[in-house]
């Protein structure tokens, strides 16, 4: 006979951290649903056949631990594409780009401590920060916070980006009032033109930490990120990864290092650029047909998302009638510390089909 036990789990995980995340997951998982949920790249954009190539040619090294600040192959790599070569000891390999988030948070974040986040910003980034038992604001009003988290390209969840202005507004401020700012880069090589403003880090590699991942623009399966920043506080990051994974995969280092080397990297990503593109301009377009006037939503100009708000409406309720009917869709209040949004939702047209796109509108529509 089972026992039943009241667990007594850490305070800072009594709040439901994760379980967003694994609510979206779980409707990417029914297949009777259109779904503009996850934020997932399309699998047609993964490189299979060059990574059983690669995989076949590899070196017995790539199947070993690796040191915790990277591979020097998988560091080059990633050196290579930023815009300004970062020194050995200002970047290292992560796993994903939500590791640096749990780094940054564990280096940095006393119970109590303030972070500064967008509004609307990903719900991930809202997770990592709490479960630091952080105070997460999305405003600075009389806060000094620590950490200022920002995705200034093709944001998750909205779409936008920020202006060249409003970059070098922050990074002014960051250096007048002495926080960090942490810049997520998840979406900044899948601008659909393929041009780009300067990142933060390269406006103020004193007080930015770049964060990226591999996920969008390589493949999810190997958990790759980056860090990069000034070189003591990647020095703290790894050191804290000791107690984390202790190394990333040296086997997705490896592979990404040969894709880049052998320039594949750049025609995956122009093809994805292509298709997100042509999605976006199918979602824009249903948009346009089916919502009520009412309705507005974001143009993204490159990215994952669309920013869809419904004034006066419950999006919750909404998307509860919606997945009935058919269409999973992410109630905005999820991307907000505070659980405003409550009349937005997100729209992912990276993982739908392009035949689904109209339709999956059309019932949504029909559902408000």
């Amino acid at each position: 006979m089972a026992v039943s036990h009241a667990w007594e789990f850490a305070e800072r995980t009594r709040a439901g951290a994760g379980d967003g995340i694994a609510a979206i997951l779980g409707l990417l998982a029914r297949p009777d649903l259109i779904s503009f949920a996850g934020g997932f790249p399309d699998p047609r954009t993964f490189p299979a056949e060059r990574v059983q190539q690669l995989v076949a040619e590899l070196s017995p090294s790539a199947f070993q631990y690796a040191p915790t600040q990277g591979l020097a192959v998988a560091r080059e790599a990633v050196a290579s594409r930023l815009e300004r070569r970062p020194e050995d000891a200002e970047l290292m390999i992560t796993s994903g780009g939500i590791e640096g988030l749990e780094l940054l948070s564990k280096s940095f974040l006393d119970r109590g401590d303030d972070v500064v986040v967008e509004a609307p910003t990903y719900l991930g980034a809202i997770q990592a920060f709490r479960s630091f038992e952080a105070n997460v604001h999305t405003a600075f009003g009389d806060v000094r916070p620590k950490l200022v988290y920002v995705i200034p390209d093709h944001r998750n969840p909205s779409g936008t980006s920020l202006s060249l202005d409003e970059r070098q507004t922050l990074v002014e401020r960051a250096r007048r009032d002495g926080f960090l700012i942490v810049e997520d880069v998840a979406y900044r090589e899948l601008s659909f033109d393929g041009t780009t403003l300067p990142s933060l880090w390269s406006l103020a590699p004193d007080v930015v930490v770049q964060l990226g991942t591999t996920s969008k623009t390589f493949f999810p399966g190997v958990r790759l990120g980056w860090a990069v920043g000034p070189a003591e506080v990647i020095a703290q990051l790894t050191n804290a990864k000791q107690n984390t994974d202790q190394c990333s995969g040296a086997l997705g280092q490896t592979l990404y290092a040969e894709y880049v080397e052998r320039g594949w990297i750049d025609e995956q990503l122009r093809a994805s650029r292509e298709l997100y593109a042509h999605k976006c301009a199918l979602l824009l377009d249903a948009l346009q047909q089916h919502m009520p006037a009412d309705a507005h939503w974001t143009t993204p100009s490159g990215g994952f998302f669309s920013w869809l708000t419904l004034p006066g409406r419950d999006a919750t309720a909404v998307a509860e009638r919606a997945a009935e009917a058919g269409v999973a869709v992410v109630p905005g209040a999820l991307f907000y510390p505070d659980g405003s949004g409550g009349d937005s939702m997100r729209l992912s047209f990276s993982m739908v089909d392009e035949a689904q796109i109209s339709p999956g509108i059309d019932t949504l529509a029909s559902v408000l």
